[in-house]
Order: structure tokens, then C-alpha cells, then sequence
């Protein structure tokens, strides 16, 4: 499961529960499949994801990122440096966004690149536990629970 596909999961479908957003993520195993990086496409799309959730999720991956420096002959010339998603996240979406390539790289890693292929999520109102199992977040309800 990409953490962009996280952003938009809710338990809301559950009897009672009024929001169900964010779920708790708790991540067992994940995998970093790179991407082709498209600021543009990073850019468009955080309008429609919740930064608080996209905060939480740097949180809890808290994963080891290498971007290239940039560098007047190019990033291809220069050596990666190491940055923390938990600290480079920062918690509240910045004002031009667009302006900051450097934070669309981490966002892009962070949304496309990380797969959760085992762990869970959480309902924050009831506790209802969904296992990821192979990627696959099962968000099925029991019939006493709709």
C-alpha cells in the first residue's frame, strides 16, 4: 500500500463512528520502490490529501532518505545526502509549496515510494484494528459492525 493510497483510507463505514481519519499506521514491513519524480503531478495532488495525516505517516516511517544535492552541473554530479522524513516533514503544509523542490522530492518519496507490504491501521474512535497484508489493506466489516 502507497502512503498516498493512506490518505484517503477512513473507517467511517463503521456503526458509530462519526470521522475515522486518521487511522493509525503501524508499519511491520515496507519496501522503497523508486519512482520517476514529477514535481508537477507531487504538487497538484496535496490539495487533495490531509497534511496531518501525510505528517503522521513521516512520522511512523522515519526511514533513512537520499536525495542528490543539487549542484550548478546537475543532481547526477553531485553525492546524496541523508535526510529523516521525521524531521524534514514539516507539521504544518508551507505556503508555496511549489517553490520547494527539495520538499516535493521528500513528498514524492514519502507518498510513492514506500509501500507498506505488512502492518495495520487503527480506527482513532473505535480501535478496530485492518491488517496490510501483501500491500493490501483489508477494510472489509463485519456485518455487526455496519
Amino acid at each position: 500500500m502507497k502512503l498516498s493510497t493512506y490518505n484517503f483510507l477512513t473507517s467511517m463505514a463503521i456503526k458509530g463512528v462519526k470521522v475515522g481519519f486518521p487511522l493509525k499506521l503501524t508499519i511491520n514491513k515496507k519496501e522503497v520502490v523508486e519512482s520517476e519524480f514529477n514535481p508537477t503531478f507531487v504538487e497538484r495532488l496535496l490539495p487533495k490529501l490531509d497534511w496531518s495525516a501525510i505528517y503522521g505517516a513521516a512520522q511512523v516511517v522515519s526511514i533513512p532518505l537520499y536525495i542528490p544535492k543539487p549542484t550548478p552541473r546537475g543532481p547526477e554530479h553531485s553525492p546524496p545526502f541523508q535526510a529523516e522524513l521525521a524531521d524534514d516533514i514539516p507539521p504544518a503544509q508551507p505556503e508555496n509549496i511549489g517553490d520547494n523542490e527539495l520538499l516535493l522530492q521528500k513528498l514524492h518519496h514519502l507518498l510513492f515510494e514506500i509501500d507498506v507490504l505488512d502492518g495495520q491501521l487503527e480506527c482513532p474512535e473505535t480501535g478496530r484494528v485492518f491488517p496490510i497484508t501483501d500491500g493490501i489493506p483489508n477494510m472489509l466489516l463485519n456485518e455487526d459492525e455496519v
